[in-house]
């Protein structure tokens, strides 16, 4: 069992534009979401990730991840604005210390990528991004990446949106996987973050890998 460090469903009262970058598969997306309240629009492009990415080097994997997103914020009129939060579904086994943090367990779904197992991966998709905002030609990724997740636990969240009853998030697909909101008193081996002493709703969500 793999705490997430969601701590909350939505409420309703989220609201600006958000950014993200969902990687699980052969494919990957790039949606742009604007949330008002209790209403959300979104577009997103998917982009093909070549087996040589899948199987290469950590670098060449979170290189391509940031020039589709730089492809996708210039078609969209996104660059050049104000800096984007960003939330990364990464959906490969993780451990977490925080939520904008997640370290890679393994590869599953035919990707044996080198040099990322142990590896923050939101960090390493900053590092490219800030490798490609530092070249002469290239400054058109302005994002913060503030959160990674588990495609289980996008899944639950984006459905407690509508449907605030919903605690529960499930994928069948390539993969397998289930999250659900759990009390954190149940969660003796959290107790060592101190949860208990700050102002957040007192959940967290849990993914089973």
């Amino acid at each position: 069992m793999l705490p997430s460090f969601v701590r909350a469903i939505p409420n309703g009262q989220e609201r600006g534009d958000f950014l993200a970058v969902d990687l699980g598969g052969t494919n990957f997306r790039v949606p742009h979401i604007r949330l008002q309240g209790m209403d959300a629009e979104m577009d997103g492009k998917i982009y093909a990730i070549p087996h040589a990415v899948m199987t290469g080097e950590c670098d060449q994997l979170f290189d391509h991840i940031a020039a589709c997103l730089a492809d996708f914020m210039q078609r969209s009129g996104l660059s050049n604005t104000k800096k984007l939060p960003l939330g990364f579904t990464f959906s490969f086994p993780c451990s977490q210390d925080s939520l904008s943090e997640a370290r890679l367990i393994r590869w599953t779904k035919g990707f044996n990528v080198s040099g990322v197992v142990g590896k923050d991966v939101a960090q390493l998709l900053r590092e490219a991004i800030n490798r490609r905002n530092a070249s002469q030609w290239y400054k058109d990724v302005e994002v913060d990446v503030t959160a990674v997740l588990n495609d289980t636990v996008g899944t639950m969240l984006s459905c407690a949106f509508k449907e605030s009853s919903c605690t529960v998030g499930a994928i069948l697909g390539t993969g397998s996987n289930t999250c659900y909101l759990e009390d954190l008193e149940k969660c003796p081996k959290l107790k060592k973050y101190n949860f208990d002493k700050d102002a957040y709703p007192k959940q967290v969500s849990e993914s089973f890998i």
